[in-house]
């Protein structure tokens, strides 16, 4: 049964948001001119800064509850729905004071405190939420500079050189201290529920079956759907875009999966990037790869697989690297399914092959050869929290003889949409894996993209950085090291 209210916990509080609310209010709006918690801040009110994380309990397909951090200026306060959010303030007296004579600190307040981690105080609940994710997480194995350069790159801070942060950082990083909130892990599951709002300029309707869905897209084929809102939700707040119906997938758990076979891997689109590098990332290392530069910790606790693709964006970063493992779209309305590669989805600039009253339900990948020559690239103008001039993910096999059976190389950011450089493969195809094969190959790109100059790079930049970035390949798949990744190992991603 659908609510038409939204109600969610807070610090362990049950609360009844009022009518009247728009549902396009921000959960950063509601908690602090609502609820007068001003502890989470406001700074960019674009997801980049990190100054407004709060920390969700939130559970995937096949796994346990887990907290995760987000950021609360993307996310529309229906989207909670159901769910238990967790601010600063909720960390107050976490302790005891036998435990903590000096006020009940939480452990990763105490690191702030005594590591100096903060000084003007602005950046510091964030950076204090993020570090709470990251102490009752128990599947980092060492929380070196990589695990806290991944956990707190969506933190910004002007004033501690964030030493003194990765230092409190490494204190806390997989703690898992057996008190209330390692209780709330236990005892408690999010509850994914139907919505439906209208406050007679805006209607969000969040179904919680298939069913519900059809009948949601049927009474509003104008509306746009939205999974994560790390996208939709940006442009509705800062108010780029005029879109009265809305259609939440958040409560289709049907979408959030990962399943694997001998010789093909499933991923529903409403999984989270969090998800996918957990499953997927250490056994397919150029995804693992290409996920560890995809926004922040924060971004990829809510951003889809889904949600990702159907943007359209030709610089979006999982585009490539599917398209270079092969993958297959799977869409789904109440008609029935039907798959098309990936390639085909893209239709033109921000356009896809969906139609009316059609989702994308799953992507599926064959499993790679083990003996597949395999790697993913994204040049941006900075490692972390960027979005890509030119990215690529690229895939090769060898013949017994040596000479190349299968070729994919994809491309971001050199065309309208992401595409395979089907001349260049052909270049490739049935030779050696030479460096002959690789001037072919090069001269051949030219023919299968159309750069354009804008902010982030000129097309001859554009051009250049395709045909290097397939120098690259080249040169890492013969094993020699070309710089270092961003955890220290050669960016290669081969067996």
């Amino acid at each position: 049964m659908s609510s038409n209210s939204v109600s969610f916990w807070l610090n362990d509080e049950l609360q009844l948001v009022a009518p009247g609310i728009r549902p396009t209010t921000t959960l950063l709006r509601y908690i602090r001119d609502h609820l007068r918690l001003r502890g989470t801040k406001e700074a960019c009110g674009e997801g980049d800064c990190g100054a407004c994380t709060v920390v969700l309990l939130e559970q995937e397909d096949g796994c346990s509850p887990a907290f995760r951090a987000v950021n609360s200026c993307l996310l529309l306060l229906p989207m909670v729905h159901g769910k238990r959010v967790y601010t600063v303030e909720g960390l107050r007296l976490a302790g005891s004071q036998m435990d903590d004579p000096r006020g009940g600190l939480h452990p990763v307040q105490r690191a702030v405190v005594e590591h100096r981690a903060s000084q003007c105080g602005f950046c510091t609940p964030g950076v204090v939420m993020s570090m709470f994710e990251a102490c009752y997480r128990d599947d980092v194995q060492s929380w070196g500079d990589d695990a806290i350069q991944e956990q707190m790159a969506g933190n910004l801070c002007r004033c501690t050189g964030y030493r003194s942060i990765g230092e409190a950082a490494r204190q806390v990083g997989g703690l898992c201290p057996d008190d209330r909130f390692a209780r709330v892990l236990r005892e408690h599951r999010p509850r994914e529920q139907a919505l439906y709002l209208n406050d007679g300029e805006q209607v969000y309707i969040q179904p919680a079956t298939f069913d519900e869905l059809w009948e949601a897209l049927d009474a509003n084929p104008e509306a746009r759907l939205v999974a994560g809102g790390t996208d939709l939700a940006l442009r509705l707040i800062k108010g780029h875009e005029d879109i009265p119906h809305v259609i939440s997938l958040a409560a289709l758990s049907q979408l959030r999966f990962v399943e694997k076979t001998s010789s093909t891997l499933r991923i529903g689109s409403g999984t989270s990037m969090t998800r996918l590098h957990e499953s997927l990332g250490a056994e397919i290392p150029a995804l693992g790869r290409m996920l560890r530069v995809f926004g922040s910790r924060q971004v990829r606790n809510r951003a889809t697989v889904g949600g990702n693709l159907c943007t359209a964006s030709p610089i979006g970063d999982l585009a490539p690297v599917f398209m270079a493992l092969d993958a297959s779209v799977v869409l789904l309305s109440n008609s029935g399914e039907r798959t098309l590669s990936l390639g085909d989805f893209f239709l033109g600039y921000r356009r896809t092959a969906l139609g009316p009253g059609e989702i994308l339900h799953a992507v599926e990948l064959p499993r790679p050869s083990p003996t597949a020559l395999c790697s993913s690239y994204k040049v941006s103008k900075r490692k972390d929290l960027d979005i890509s001039t030119v990215s690529a993910g690229m895939y090769l096999e060898l013949g017994a003889s040596g000479l190349v059976q299968r070729c994919r190389l994809a491309l971001g950011g050199v065309a309208p949409v992401p595409l395979r450089a089907r001349t260049a493969e052909a270049a490739i195809m049935g030779r050696a894996w030479d460096e002959a094969s690789l001037a072919r190959a090069m001269d051949a790109m030219e023919h299968d993209i159309a750069p354009i100059s804008d902010i982030r790079g000129s097309a001859s930049y554009r051009m250049d950085l395709a045909r290097n970035l397939l120098r690259a390949f080249f040169f890492e798949s013969r094993g020699e090291r070309i710089r270092p990744g961003a955890d220290g190992q050669p960016i290669r991603n081969l067996p």
